[in-house]
C-alpha cells in the first residue's frame, strides 16, 4: 500500500475528480429518458479508467525500449487502422470504429498514444544529431501512414492530433528553425493539395464557416453558432447545473462530446470555464514537471508527447467550442463521453507515474532492429 501512495501523483488525481465531476453533472441534467444513459456509461468508464491508471502505474513498459517490440506495437496499430475499411462499424459518416457486441472500440485513440511511443524511441538517441533532415523525415514517416489511414474514414480531427503531436514532439527535441520553416511550407502546401484535391465538400463547409462563422448558421455554421451562444448565455456564474436551455432543448448539438466545453459553461458560467481550463492545464503542468525528473531521454520524450496529445486535443476543442477553430469532431480530454479516449487518456497518465523514479533499463538491439537507431 505504501508503494501504492508514493507512486501514484495525488495532485493529478485530485485534479481529475473535479473534472470527472463537471463532465458527470453536465450529463446527468440534459435531457431525461434514454438519454440519462450518458451519464451511467460514462460513471463506469470512469472508474474502468481509473483502474486501467492504477495497473499501468505498476507495469514496467521497458521492454518497449526494445526495436522490434516497439516495432511490433506500431504494426499492431497499423493494422488496427487498416482493418477499419474492411470490418469498421460506421457512425456520422465515418469509420472509425471496431465493434465488440455493445462496446465499441476507436483505434485512433490507441494510435496517438503509439505514435508517442515510437517517436520517443526513435528520438531518445538522437537529440544531438536530430537537425539532421534525415531523422525529420523517418519520423514523419512514422506520422505520416496513420495520418492517411485516419483521414481517409475520414477523422479529420483525430488526424490533427497526430500531427500535433508529431511537431510537438520535434520541437521538443530540438529541429532547427529552418527545417521548422520548412516543414510548415510543405505542410501548407499539402493543404492547398488537399483542399482541391481530397477534401470532401462538408470538410470545406466547416472550414468556411470557420473564416466566416454567421455566412450558413443554419448548415455547416449551425453547430459552432449554438456553441458560441451556450458559452455566452453562461455569463459569469452560469444558469445552474440542470438549467442549461441551449442543451436540455437540444438547440446545442453533440453536447456530451464535442461541445461538452459549451454545456459546462452554459450551466457553470464564465468562473466554472476558467476553473476546468486551470485543472486541465495543470495536469498538463504536472506531466512536464515529471518529464523533468526522468531517467532517460526516452521517458522524458514520452512525456512531453502526452503533454502535447492533450495539449492539443483542448486548444483544438475549446477553441471550436467558443468559434475560433473549425469544427473537428475532437473530444474534451477526461470531460468528453467516450470509452476509448478516456481509458487511453488515463492510462498514459498511468504510465507517466509508472515512469517515475523506475531504474533505467537499458537493452541490446539486433541488427535486424536497426533501422529505429
Amino acid at each position: 500500500m505504501k508503494r501504492l501512495f508514493s507512486k501514484i501523483d495525488w495532485w493529478i488525481i485530485f485534479s481529475l475528480i473535479p473534472l470527472s465531476v463537471l463532465s458527470l453533472s453536465t450529463m446527468s441534467t440534459l435531457g431525461t429518458g434514454a438519454e440519462d444513459s450518458f451519464f451511467n456509461k460514462q460513471l463506469i468508464w470512469f472508474g474502468v479508467s481509473f483502474i486501467f491508471l492504477i495497473i499501468f502505474t505498476f507495469i514496467d513498459l521497458s521492454f518497449l525500449k526494445k526495436s522490434k517490440n516497439m516495432i511490433m506495437l506500431y504494426g499492431f496499430g497499423i493494422s488496427l487502422l487498416v482493418l477499419l475499411f474492411f470490418f469498421g462499424l460506421t457512425a456520422n459518416g465515418a469509420t472509425s470504429w471496431i465493434s465488440f457486441g455493445s462496446f465499441t472500440f476507436q483505434p485512433a485513440d490507441l494510435m496517438k498514444l503509439i505514435l508517442i511511443f515510437i517517436l520517443a524511441k526513435y528520438l531518445a538517441r538522437r537529440h544531438i544529431e536530430i537537425k539532421s533532415m534525415k531523422h525529420i523525415i523517418v519520423t514523419g514517416i512514422y506520422f505520416i501512414i496513420p495520418f492517411v489511414l485516419i483521414f481517409l474514414q475520414p477523422d479529420l480531427g483525430s488526424a490533427i492530433i497526430l500531427f500535433g503531436i508529431w511537431i510537438g514532439m520535434m520541437v521538443v527535441s530540438g529541429i532547427s528553425k529552418k527545417h521548422l520553416i520548412l516543414l510548415f511550407s510543405i505542410g501548407f502546401s499539402l493543404f492547398i493539395i488537399m483542399w482541391v484535391f481530397v477534401f470532401k465538400e462538408y470538410q470545406k463547409n466547416r472550414i468556411q464557416t470557420f473564416l466566416d462563422p454567421l455566412s450558413d448558421i443554419r448548415g455547416a455554421g449551425y453547430n459552432a453558432y449554438q456553441s458560441t451562444i451556450a458559452v455566452g448565455s453562461g455569463q459569469i456564474i452560469g444558469k445552474g447545473v440542470g438549467y442549461g436551455t441551449q442543451s436540455r432543448l437540444s438547440f446545442l448539438p453533440e453536447y456530451e462530446t464535442d461541445f461538452i466545453f459549451a454545456a459546462i459553461s452554459e450551466e457553470w458560467g464564465f468562473v466554472g470555464s476558467v476553473i476546468l481550463i486551470i485543472l486541465l492545464f495543470f495536469i498538463i503542468f504536472r506531466i512536464l514537471k515529471h518529464a523533468y525528473s526522468m531517467n532517460s531521454n526516452f521517458e522524458l520524450l514520452f512525456a512531453v508527447g502526452v503533454a502535447c496529445y492533450f495539449m492539443t486535443h483542448i486548444i483544438i476543442n475549446i477553441g471550436m467550442n467558443i468559434g475560433v477553430m473549425p469544427v473537428t469532431g475532437v473530444t474534451l480530454p477526461f470531460l468528453s463521453y467516450g470509452g476509448s479516449h478516456l481509458v487511453m487518456e488515463f492510462i498514459s497518465l498511468g504510465i507517466i507515474m509508472g515512469m517515475r523514479g523506475r531504474n533505467r533499463v537499458v537493452y541490446q538491439d539486433s541488427q535486424a532492429d536497426a533501422f529505429l537507431h
